[in-house]
């Protein structure tokens, strides 16, 4: 028996920086997986993952990720999702620099 389809936020990397990005309603990429698309449908799901995979100039490694709703939009349900949205693990870089300067 097949497995019911659970909400799903389509995500990749940014082809030049390589940020982890999220494909928004507006079909802009976004950084914040708060503003990603979360899809409730399999078959809206499918189309939109075949659209995000036809950007390959823009993203790399584009895939379908579980998610459920949350206060402020999508929240992964797997600890790799949750990993990936953080950023690298070295305070040194990125997203994790830029949140000990605030």
């Amino acid at each position: 028996m097949a497995r019911a389809f659970t909400p799903k936020v389509i995500t990749a990397n940014a082809l030049i920086e390589g940020d982890v990005i999220y494909l928004a309603a507006d079909d802009s990429w976004t950084r914040n997986l708060c503003m990603a698309e979360l899809i409730t449908d399999e078959a809206h799901a499918q189309l939109r993952l075949l659209d995000a995979e036809r950007r390959s100039n823009e993203a790399v490694g584009v895939y379908l990720a579980d998610a459920v709703p949350g206060g402020n939009g999508p929240e992964p349900t797997h600890f790799r999702e949750d990993f990936r949205r953080k950023g690298p693990s070295n305070y040194a870089h990125g997203k994790q620099e830029e949140a000990n300067h605030v």
